[in-house]
């Protein structure tokens, strides 16, 4: 019996590169989207329509702080996520920016303490103790300082950016403490 052998040669692809004069136009009106339109691209809608959410999702009320950093803030907005494979991921954030200074960066998260998440021994953690008798943490993260302490039913984290320095731990405890 008589075996026929095919080689495959394989087929070398030598890229032609044109060398084409083209032009691109474009609409001189096109522009990029608002701060307001990209948070609300990624879910993020007024604080009060997001706290309304969350609350109506626990069927219980949650207390704001009285008071915010003292640093100038252009927007805030809110975002309800609500973790609907696990069910333990839910939470309500709250963002304040500012447009023109990036640094001007400050969050609120905020979850049900039966789903808290717990900040042991993490490096130059320091605990302080609120006007009711909570302990709170700082601890400083890679792009933001948090402080977390637990209020009525829920875990707040403060989040505020690490560039601003004018905004302290004893800041943070203020703002927490305003909390009624």
């Amino acid at each position: 019996m008589q075996r026929k052998i095919y080689f495959l040669f394989p087929i070398i692809c030598i890229p032609i590169c044109f060398s084409v004069n083209t032009m691109v136009f474009a609409n001189p009106n096109d522009t990029p989207p608002s701060l307001e339109e990209g948070y609300i691209q990624f879910g993020y809608k007024s604080v009060e329509e997001a706290v309304k959410e969350f609350e109506n999702h626990f069927k219980q009320d949650v207390n704001l702080p009285k008071i915010n950093p003292s640093i100038s803030f252009t927007h805030q907005f809110g975002r309800f996520y609500e973790d609907k494979k696990y069910n333990i991921n839910d939470l309500l954030e709250i963002k304040f920016v500012n447009e023109n200074v990036k640094e001007n960066n400050y969050k609120i998260d905020i979850r049900p303490l039966k789903n808290k998440i717990v900040f042991k021994g993490r490096v130059n953690q320091k605990t302080y103790t609120l006007n009711n008798g909570q302990k709170a943490i700082y601890f400083e993260g890679h792009l933001f300082n948090f402080f977390v302490f637990d209020y009525g039913n829920w875990q707040y984290m403060l989040g505020i950016d690490k560039r601003v320095s004018k905004v302290t731990p004893d800041t943070l405890v203020k703002i927490a403490n305003s909390i009624e």
